[in-house]
């Protein structure tokens, strides 16, 4: 009995160990990146309107494929209906009536009809606009893989950039408890004013409020960073880069002067695809104005008893069979059909409208994106110069303070100017790590389509 409890509990702290590992991730940013195009929210969401479009395009194309139907009833009269005939025709007294019921109380019947349509404007358009729409979902899928990655990319920095504030305040934290330490035994002893332990002090609880700050966004960071991978929030996930090692890998000068091609950008696709739609749905009005013909043959058999007797061997069934054409011409509509296409084609000429405002924005937005990339690099390469000369500048009114050539406040300037100089030049890595993001989001880098068969196989 105890080599059995022992072996479950084995088993039991194995599955437990397994579990928790499974839940542990570690990633590099193209790790995440990768990981989150398959598992975020959002891009499972885009993957699903494809597969929806997909069905969709066979459910428009099936509508002019042959349809079969069949339909088997059963009646019982419980109380058949009785006629009147002249009772004369059975050489009775003229004026005078003969009740008499016609047929059995029992029947069956099963019928078996297939419908065709062989010529119908609206099908015509229709089987195009699914193939537009289609269209339209796999270009809306791309715009969401590429807004996924930027924000993997945000989310990432921003955890890096989160872990090293609290890692320099730490650092500055306890720099400062040392000198305050000292300055306030030099107080005691009689050898400093209490005003420099006073502004100490300030700069102390600053920095301690920052610090505590500064952890509760580090936590957040990671929250977001975990909602942008699709994984449960409170997961804990390790993050392999640094942020000084991707700002300088994500400093590639020569994408300032790239230049793109505007049939190629996503949002121009997308644009193009609601046009489509919208001369699709124009087409679709003025079809509406053609005749339609379809046809249909069906075959039934029908059976009569007085009796319950549809499953014996000898009773009797009669077949029939029809076949027919029918033709359906549209003629008077009081204007509606004209109306409809009237609209329709102001619709279209507002997509048209729209479509060139794209085309003018994506300009503008790459002149944007390259100007910020411009400037955020520019800023990052100030911000290190900064935080070296703010770091001198410290350094030397630390010493001067120590040996009495400058007082308290002095220090305290040089001390928030050094502070705020190391957040701006952590800012700034994550600015460059954010606006190349954003360049090569209006520059579609990279391109990531998908695999369209995997999704025809999953759904």
């Amino acid at each position: 009995m105890t080599n059995k409890i022992l072996v479950f509990s084995f088993l039991l702290f194995t599955a437990l160990s397994f579990s928790q590992q499974k839940n542990n991730y570690t990633f590099s940013l193209e790790e995440a990146v990768t990981f989150a195009l398959d598992s975020n929210y959002t891009s499972i969401n885009a993957q699903r309107d494809i597969a929806k479009a997909i069905k969709q395009k066979w459910e428009t194309t099936a509508q002019g494929l042959p349809q079969i139907d069949g339909s088997i009833s059963y009646n019982n009269n419980l109380k058949q209906p009785v006629s009147l005939i002249p009772a004369e025709f059975g050489g009775g007294e003229p004026g005078t009536f003969v009740p008499i019921t016609f047929g059995t109380k029992q029947n069956a019947n099963a019928v078996a009809t297939l419908n065709q349509l062989i010529f119908d404007g609206s099908y015509l358009v229709g089987i195009k606009a699914a193939k537009a729409f289609l269209r339209y979902s796999e270009n809306a899928n791309e715009k969401t893989r590429l807004e996924v990655r930027k924000g993997v990319i945000n989310a990432y920095g921003s955890v890096l950039l989160a872990q090293e504030l609290v890692a320099i305040f730490e650092k500055n934290k306890t720099n400062l408890e040392k000198n305050l330490n000292e300055t306030r035994k030099i107080y005691e002893n009689g050898l400093g004013e209490e005003e420099s332990v006073e502004q100490l002090e300030i700069t102390f609880l600053d920095i301690e409020t920052q610090l505590n700050n500064a952890r509760r966004s580090q936590a957040i960071a990671k929250q977001m960073f975990n909602l942008a991978l699709g994984i449960d929030v409170e997961a804990p996930v390790t993050l392999t880069d640094n942020l000084d090692q991707l700002a300088n890998q994500n400093i590639s000068l020569s994408l300032l002067d790239s230049s793109i091609k505007i049939e190629d950008n996503v949002d121009y696709k997308i644009a193009f695809n609601l046009t489509e739609q919208r001369y699709f749905e124009n087409r679709l009005e003025k079809s509406k104005f053609l005749p339609s013909l379809s046809a249909f043959i069906n075959y039934g058999t029908s059976a009569n008893s007085e009796d319950f007797s549809f499953f014996n061997g000898d009773q009797i069934w009669y077949q029939s069979s029809v076949f027919g054409v029918s033709l359906n011409v549209p003629i008077f509509s009081s204007g509606m059909r004209s109306a409809a296409a009237q609209r329709t084609k102001i619709a279209l000429d507002q997509a048209k409208t729209d479509l060139d405002q794209t085309k003018q924005q994506i300009k503008l937005d790459l002149t944007t994106a390259q100007s910020n990339y411009q400037f955020a690099i520019e800023n990052y390469e100030n911000s290190k110069k900064n935080l070296a000369l703010a770091e001198r500048i410290e350094n030397k009114n630390q010493i001067k303070f120590t040996e009495g050539l400058s007082t308290s406040f002095d220090l305290r300037q040089a001390q928030t100017q050094l502070y705020s100089a190391q957040q701006q030049f952590f800012q700034s890595m994550l600015n460059v790590i954010n606006e190349k993001a954003n360049l090569e989001t209006v520059l579609n880098i990279p391109q990531l389509r998908i695999n369209y068969e995997e999704i025809k196989g999953k759904y």
